[in-house]
């Protein structure tokens, strides 16, 4: 498959997120409008603000249906009563199966009324006119089971990304009539891995993009999306390090993004950041949840993680399940799922969970139709290609080792032995040419480069390369990575990047056919990076300059994988000082990066330790007894 960039724009703007299959699945034979008849509504909530809601009802009225319902901010066009979409809920079984499908607007997007706000905040105690989406979610299934015929009264939600976050809203202080959600992709926390920040840098490419066609302000209710922001040329590079500190973009926002002039404003993990965080409010609930993860997820890796492990622990009798496949961030409800960029996964996954899992979980919950025999965890592994289940994440079959750091870029699960305090690597970082996260010539973040090809970074002088011999052994990772390094600085604050990569043997053969002329030979694919910035090592809320030339030790996560290095392969790690411009660049001096000035930014040097003392790794959970 060749990755469409053109299709994945209208992804990462949001335009039509909620619609996500409908060009994959419109010529799937199934006219919408011979079976479904559409009507829309204005339905009010509990502070008088009115929510444009389109229901989509079968015409067969001779049985009852259940109400499946997404709720986003991103618009559900075709507006206009005689207007139809072309595929209605996650994809055209269900309206095959017979669902009577909903979707809305969220309050102060498109058509709906009221004000807009990034992430509302859950309110615990609510006076009678308190609102927020978790009372917008209740008020709006308390109008459709009441007013819309032919329902059975059972209600399902689903969505994904933001809808996502939606539906985990939605789960909080829950109408006695929903009994089944499947939140997908849920961003839970956007300052600590979803969407915008990651170890507190900030996802400067994805989040200019998004806010520039989600976050306007708007005079009035409308159908019409922002149009898409003009960078004036196609190299995302030149554009933002032109750019400069994030607080730079009022240049081309002003006061037209209050949402980024919030952010502009919440540099730490505040108030602001922390009464947005939605694991914390997961609690009491009591219906069945599918939750939804792509292992290559750009945007929204760790919310799912997040939501599962709160579920877990307020509701640990609840039926939930999560299912993390081979996809990019939403993949699972328009691709086949067989391939991704240049890697290839052997089945095609999306479809296999759309028929088998995704239907028959709200069959089973809303129609009493079939049998549901689910597990706690359903896991794709990569490399070995192949669907496992598990009754807990991490597997219970696991234990934890290290993959260290050792001279002339050796990579060993044994402790260095060295005791030298000449033992360490180092590198110029200079902020004035930061170590891309791409080859690609892109504005915007893109979805492939979650396994692209590395070796367009191994050579650069400001990144350090550690790698083990051929594997003789394949070696199978089930859980948490992360990354614990003893580093030095130059400077009062850096960036630490770290990729952890697969390289296949020199003999792996190229795709066929190959129209792109890839070389699969020595591939270095990514399977886990994060980044940490410095001065949050202790904590997120409270930042502290580093000490120059002062060995200091950190700890970060790479997130959770299930894959296999295969036997002959080798393991890569890369670590970098930015990772541009995904991520802004950091100035190397202790200061507030949204409002740096051209002259904080300095060039640094620096060093990763690798002594029996100082002993940089890599924490593995690897799967046993396979």
């Amino acid at each position: 498959m060749i990755f469409n960039a053109t299709k994945f724009l209208l992804v990462l703007v949001g335009v039509v997120s909620t619609l996500w299959g409908k060009q994959s699945f419109a010529q799937d034979g199934f006219d919408v409008k011979t079976h479904y008849k559409k009507s829309e509504h204005m339905v009010p909530m509990r502070d008088g603000v009115e929510l444009f809601t389109i229901v989509y009802s079968p015409r067969d009225t001779n049985r009852r249906y259940p109400l499946l319902l997404t709720r986003t901010a991103y618009g559900i066009p075709p507006y206009g009563p005689d207007n139809y979409g072309t595929v209605i809920g996650p994809n055209n079984d269900f309206a095959r199966e017979g669902y009577i499908i909903v979707y809305q607007d969220v309050r102060g997007k498109f058509r709906s009324e009221g004000e807009f706000i990034h992430h509302v905040p859950y309110k615990r105690n609510k006076g009678p006119k308190d609102v927020d989406e978790s009372s917008d979610t209740y008020d709006t299934i308390d109008w459709l089971v009441k007013k819309v015929p032919n329902n059975n009264g059972r209600v399902g939600q689903w969505g994904i990304s933001w809808g996502g976050w939606q539906v985990s809203m939605g789960m909080i202080d829950a109408h006695p009539a929903l009994k089944a959600s499947s939140p997908q992709a849920p961003p839970q926390d956007q300052f600590l891995g979803d969407d915008h920040h990651s170890g507190g840098a900030f996802e400067l490419m994805y989040a200019f993009a998004w806010m520039s066609g989600n976050a306007r302000a708007r005079k009035a209710p409308t159908d019409r999306p922002t149009g898409r922001f003009d960078y004036g040329t196609p190299d995302g590079y030149e554009f933002f390090l032109n750019l400069g500190a994030a607080a730079n973009a009022r240049r081309y926002f002003e006061d037209d993004v209050p949402t980024w002039n919030d952010y502009m404003k919440h540099g730490t993990y505040d108030e602001y950041w922390q009464s947005r965080s939605v694991p914390k409010d997961l609690k009491n609930i009591n219906h069945p949840a599918l939750i939804v993860a792509g292992w290559f997820d750009a945007q929204d890796f760790y919310g799912p993680f997040r939501m599962y492990h709160a579920m877990e622990k307020f509701n640990p009798n609840n039926k939930s399940t999560i299912v993390i496949g081979p996809w990019l961030h939403g993949g699972w409800a328009r691709m086949d799922g067989d391939t991704l960029g240049n890697i290839r996964f052997g089945s095609k996954t999306g479809v296999y969970f759309r028929e088998e899992i995704e239907l028959p979980f709200f069959n089973y919950y809303l129609k009493d139709k079939g049998e549901l025999n689910l597990p706690e965890v359903l896991a794709f592994e990569t490399g070995a290609n192949k669907w496992r289940q598990y009754d807990r994440w991490p597997p219970k079959n696991t234990s934890e080792a290290g993959l260290y750091f050792q001279e002339n870029g050796r990579l060993t699960f044994a402790v260095p032995t060295t005791n030298s305090s000449r033992a360490f690597d180092s590198y110029t970082s200079d902020p004035a040419k930061p170590v891309p996260y791409t080859a690609e010539i892109r504005t915007i973040e893109g979805h492939t480069f979650m396994v692209e090809d590395q070796r367009f970074a191994w050579t650069r002088p400001d990144v350090l390369v550690y790698q083990t011999e051929p594997l003789k052994d394949a070696v199978t990772v089930a859980g948490p990575i992360t990354a614990s390094l003893y580093v030095t600085t130059t400077g009062t604050d850096a960036d630490w990047v770290l990729k952890l990569i697969d390289v296949f043997p020199g003999d792996t053969p190229d795709p066929d056919p190959n129209p792109q002329g890839v070389r699969m030979g020595g591939y270095q694919m990514l399977v886990a990076g994060d980044i940490l910035r410095g001065k949050f090592r202790n904590s997120f809320s409270s930042p502290e300059p580093m000490v120059p030339h002062r060995v200091t030790h950190i700890e970060f996560p790479l997130g959770d994988k299930h894959h296999t290095f295969l036997e002959g392969h080798k393991i890569m790690i890369q670590i970098q000082s930015s990772w541009f411009p995904m991520f802004d660049r950091n100035p190397q001096k202790f200061v507030d990066i949204y409002h740096a000035k051209d002259s904080d930014y300095q060039k640094a040097t620096n060093s990763v330790y690798r002594s029996s003392k100082h002993s940089s790794h890599v924490e593995l959970t690897i799967l046993k007894n396979q």
